[in-house]
């Protein structure tokens, strides 16, 4: 084999292997080790676990701060969740380190800011980059992917959002709980 062809097959390599790190995204499989598994540069970071206060995150995070500040909610679209009137509970697995979260969850805190239903009740839980929490409390749903807004009515799940809207947060809600 010529260098070139050899320069060729292992750029097309790299080139493959990159971009399957690059969709990882924040998943989860038991199988991953090492920085493949993390979805995030390595660095210093706060990783909170276990349930976690809306506000702390938005008023004490860096990454969330800036995405609850920026995020503009369609009005629109969150009419019919103003309006629900059955008991519903989310429950939002997230992961404080994961990129994914950094986007989606300031996003969800503003909707359900303006949103103000007492009916819906909403619980953040933390795990950290092995999908865990000490209490155990994320054990108790079926996941792989954050983050994941689990929308649950009358003890049931009725529908649930994995780790990025289909149209965006207000929109895939209402349909949810339509």
């Amino acid at each position: 084999m010529t260098n070139n062809i050899k320069a060729l097959l292992a750029t097309t390599a790299l080139f493959f292997s990159t971009q399957a790190l690059a969709n990882s995204g924040c998943a989860f499989d038991e199988k991953q080790e090492g920085f493949i598994a993390t979805c995030s540069e390595e660095k210093q970071e706060v990783i909170l676990t276990g349930q976690v206060a809306s506000q702390t995150l938005v008023t004490e995070l860096e990454e969330f701060t800036h995405g609850y500040k920026e995020y503009q909610v369609d009005t629109a679209a969150i009419t019919p969740l103003k309006g629900i009137k059955e008991p519903t509970e989310i429950v939002v697995i997230i992961g404080t380190w994961c990129p994914d979260c950094h986007r989606e969850t300031p996003r969800f805190i503003r909707i359900m800011e303006e949103v103000n239903n007492p009916n819906i009740k909403v619980t953040y839980i933390g795990v950290d980059r092995k999908k865990q929490d000490p209490e155990g409390l994320a054990a108790q749903y079926e996941f792989t992917r954050i983050p994941t807004f689990i929308v649950m009515q009358k003890g049931e799940e009725v529908g649930r959002i994995i780790e990025r809207p289909e149209t965006s947060l207000e929109i895939d809600l209402a349909k949810i709980l339509n």
